[in-house]
């Protein structure tokens, strides 16, 4: 349900149906790589040629290490689609990509199979450079092909790391699923293992910077992004077992107070905002529920502008898609509100209004009922 790394990402294809996007931080990674081949790697394996081919080379370099990465995420998602896992997007960025799947896998056998794929794709590929290499007489695309081999080498055994969300993780998750019958608990242990992992590399890190190792730096800072996505991963799991079996129903607010279209602002702002402390209110013009207003819409209007300005003007037109029923699960719905970025959905039976699911209403339900 985490959608943090589509925010600061653009699309840059869609292949079998699937958006790929690139995060703002490859950008670090592309000129990283290109710099340190160009100035450091190609100079030292291919010397005595022109400072273009160094540049070249180091440019081509970076720019496969994004394929072999897009390459590895996509078999990933090849298989998924073969269980009917839709895939909502690929998004590489500074540490490597993910596939953001639009649910859990159906068995561990399916989690496994989705897991594996991706190291497998990268040794294929380093393979594939490797024998490219044997072809290939120009200094500067030998020392290429040889990186590049060597590097997705490095990719397929680092994901292997067994621990939650890597795919080793992934492997572990579903050998513990497979013997204890039990997804969340199984994902709760592999995100466990991910986050002691991660503490050892951060720790071993430290200790190297002190040992004057360059790469130290490095190192911690996988071993932190490695510990916040676990971290992630175990309260997601617990959230989705908090609510699982909770329909929408069980959640909602009943008691709707509902805004006239025509009203001002600055009247809003005092008998309903003040009034009653919700951060948004669903707007009506006679019986018909039109959109919502919130705080947000409030903020962007001049406190000398709130009376001549009507509620109409202002706020965000209702759609189909922010839509909820009460037979709906609570997991669906709070999915709904993630993608949407709303922080409430209307419920509707009968094609009316019969209450509201928030953020917070679902948030207070799993602070209270969670295990």
């Amino acid at each position: 349900m985490d959608t943090t790394l589509h925010h600061g990402s653009w699309k840059i294809a869609t292949i079998m149906g699937i958006p790929v996007r690139v995060h703002f931080s490859w950008l670090l990674v592309f000129g990283l790589i290109t710099w340190s081949l160009s100035t450091l790697y190609f100079p030292k394996a291919a010397p005595q040629l022109p400072e273009l081919s160094y540049w070249v080379g180091g440019s081509l370099a970076a720019s496969l290490l994004l394929v072999s990465v897009a390459f590895h995420e996509l078999s990933h998602s090849l298989v998924a689609l073969k269980y009917r896992l839709p895939i909502a997007n690929i998004t590489l960025f500074i540490f490597g990509g993910v596939s953001q799947m639009k649910g859990e896998p159906p068995h561990p056998k399916a989690e496994l199979l989705i897991a594996i794929a991706g190291p497998l794709s990268s040794f294929i590929l380093a393979l594939f450079f490797f024998l490219i290499n044997g072809f290939v007489t120009h200094p500067v695309a030998k020392a290429l092909f040889s990186y590049l081999a060597q590097l997705n080498v490095v990719l397929g055994v680092f994901n292997l790391i067994p621990g939650f969300p890597m795919d080793g993780g992934r492997v572990v998750r579903a050998s513990i699923w497979r013997k204890t019958r039990d997804f969340f608990y199984a994902t709760k242990r592999a995100s466990r293992y991910g986050q002691n992992i991660a503490l050892f590399f951060i720790i071993f890190g430290l200790l190297l910077v002190f040992a004057g190792f360059p790469g130290a730096l490095w190192l911690m800072m996988i071993g932190w992004f490695l510990h916040t996505a676990a971290h992630a991963s175990y309260q997601q799991a617990g959230i989705q077992e908090t609510l699982i079996g909770i329909k929408v129903k069980d959640i909602m607010v009943t008691d709707v107070v509902t805004i006239p279209s025509g009203e001002n602002v600055e009247h809003v702002v005092n008998e309903y905002f003040l009034r009653y402390g919700y951060g948004g209110f669903p707007v009506v013009d006679g019986a018909e529920f039109i959109g919502f207003v919130t705080l947000k819409e409030i903020k962007n209007i001049p406190k000398e502008q709130w009376r001549n300005t009507k509620v109409s003007q202002i706020m965000i037109p209702h759609k189909k898609r922010w839509e909820v029923s009460m037979d709906d699960d609570a997991l669906k719905a709070l999915e709904v509100m993630i993608n949407e970025d709303k922080g409430r959905l209307v419920v509707t039976g009968n094609e009316k209004i019969v209450g509201l699911i928030t953020r917070n209403g679902i948030t207070s339900y799993i602070q209270i009922m969670g295990r």
